[in-house]
């Protein structure tokens, strides 16, 4: 009979494999689709901010620009927001922070 303890275990490494999968596959995904994927011709807004208060706040256009600064579209990413150019790197030092600790949990 397996103890709960290595129950646990098995589940827990399950997960952090599951997170270092994600972690690899979700820029690839992004890379694959077109730098314009998010770009909106239909009209639909998903920031709540313009949604309910019809105001823009400071990230608005942040996940089209930081899509743009993926693919090296530097122009259309200053377009949408300026600020992608602090986030996109912040983005890229986190996702790699994760990356190297799921990597330890696993190995």
């Amino acid at each position: 009979m397996i103890s709960l303890s290595n129950r646990l275990e098995k589940y827990d490494r399950a997960i952090n494999i599951i997170w270092f999968i994600l972690l690899i596959v979700t820029p690839l995904v992004l890379w694959i689709l077109p730098g314009d994927f998010f770009d909106s011709e239909n009209g639909l807004i998903l920031c709540p901010s313009r949604a309910l208060f019809n105001f823009e706040c400071l990230g608005c256009g942040m996940t089209r620009a930081v899509m743009h600064f993926h693919h090296f579209e530097f122009d259309d990413a200053i377009y949408f927001n300026r600020g992608s150019f602090i986030i996109y790197p912040a983005l890229v030092a986190i996702w790699v922070v994760w990356t190297i600790k799921a990597k330890k949990k696993i190995f």
